[in-house]
């Protein structure tokens, strides 16, 4: 759990708030911004994909070049570890990371994001096949495992690092995504707060957050939706 990945870090208050303020998305039950009970299934999905890790040879700010033919996307929808989840049972994506981007400080690590003063949104960075699946098919399933209408949170969690963001690769992702978000607010009747800008650096996470739900079993990070239904 977060709350536990923050208690190997020095007992500071800061630390201690934290870990208590993070321990909202891997609770048993949340209740959703209507007032819903949302109830996250914990049990593995019964199909997975082979999925890799490290996009576009992810690093710390570094360039990103995708290999081959594949192309690169970058979404941000709240717990990047549910966010994942998610994108790695979507057929055509070969590779997955979370990290942080958006933000105005360099090097950030999950503490500093987690202050909600860097300006990093909790980022997924995805590499995927463009002959298997479309950027606009994953901007589909995108829309999907999230409210996009919440603003500075998603679920339990709030704060700028859980903002509904599309990080783009260039002025043809830009084109489609501006499309998809005015096609997808016609399924809503609050207004669509999610960002659509340029990806500029990325910052992969720690070792801790990458593939998460795979390393623990743990699906609970609430998204809208079974990831086997993608």
């Amino acid at each position: 759990m977060r709350s536990f990945f923050m208690a190997l870090r020095p007992r500071t208050f800061l630390a201690l708030f934290l870990a208590a303020a993070l321990a909202a998305c891997h609770s048993a039950k949340t209740e959703a911004a209507s007032g819903e009970p949302v109830i996250p299934t914990n049990k593995a999905p019964a199909i997975l994909t082979q999925v890799g890790a490290a996009p576009g040879h992810a690093g710390k700010g570094t360039p990103l070049v995708a290999t081959g033919d594949d192309k690169l996307a970058a979404f941000a929808a709240g717990c990047f570890w549910g966010v994942e989840d998610a994108f790695r049972h979507v057929p055509g994506v070969v590779a997955t990371a979370p990290g942080y981007a958006g933000g105005h400080a360099e090097n950030p690590t999950y503490e500093d994001v987690c202050t909600h003063t860097t300006g990093h949104a909790e980022t997924v960075l995805v590499e995927y096949d463009p002959h298997v699946i479309t950027y606009a098919k994953l901007l589909s399933a995108f829309w999907k495992i999230h409210d996009p209408t919440q603003g500075d949170r998603q679920g339990p969690d709030f704060g700028d690092s859980y903002r509904s963001v599309v990080f783009t690769f260039g002025d043809d992702q830009a084109k489609v995504a501006r499309a998809s978000l005015e096609a997808e607010q016609k399924n809503h009747a609050q207004k669509i707060t999610t960002q659509i800008t340029t990806m500029e650096r990325f910052y992969i996470a720690e070792p801790f957050h990458q593939q998460y739900a795979e390393r623990t079993g743990d699906h609970s990070c609430p998204i809208k939706l079974s990831m086997d239904s993608l």
